[in-house]
């Protein structure tokens, strides 16, 4: 590393790269967490949410995927829960920085409404305890942390090394 200044298109090739997610956490009025199956890997339960468009901010992405995953048009208040840090790993060339919102309480009426895409094949509402025994131990602790961050009011930091 040198100590001149370099013009920012030369800088940016020497620090990390990172792609970014954003997703919206909900649980149900008996305070269960709501999650989606992942269609394409069939043993992965998630948020709605997902990966930012060019020029959009965390907030908006998440709320932008929960519409399209799930007919959920959020009109909440903008709460962070947690920040998610995945580092470059083989199949992916560049961290992934993941910012996890607040979605609040859906009624029974609410789940009732919602509509998947194919994106997802299912979504379940079940206890923290009994999404211990769905999820790996990894998705499962991220599940844990942002429960609790919610209960607390206080925002999570992960790491997924």
């Amino acid at each position: 590393m040198t100590n001149a200044w370099l013009p920012p298109e030369q800088y940016i090739e020497t620090i990390a790269r990172a792609t970014s997610y954003a997703c919206l956490y909900f649980t149900d009025v008996a305070s269960r967490p709501f999650q989606l199956r992942s269609h394409n890997e069939g043993e992965v339960w998630q948020w709605a949410g997902g990966n930012l468009e060019r020029g959009e901010t965390p907030w908006d992405a998440a709320r932008r995927e929960c519409l399209e995953e799930t007919g959920i048009n959020f009109q909440g208040t903008q709460r962070l829960l947690g920040v998610h840090f995945i580092p470059e790993r083989g199949n992916w060339p560049a961290n992934h920085i993941g910012f996890i919102f607040d979605g609040g309480e859906l009624t029974d009426t609410q789940l009732s409404q919602v509509r998947l895409t194919h994106e997802h094949t299912e979504w379940r509402v079940a206890t923290v305890d009994e999404w211990r025994r769905e999820m790996s131990p990894v998705k499962f602790n991220r599940l844990k942390a942002i429960h609790a961050a919610r209960e607390t009011r206080t925002i999570a930091y992960l790491e997924s090394l």
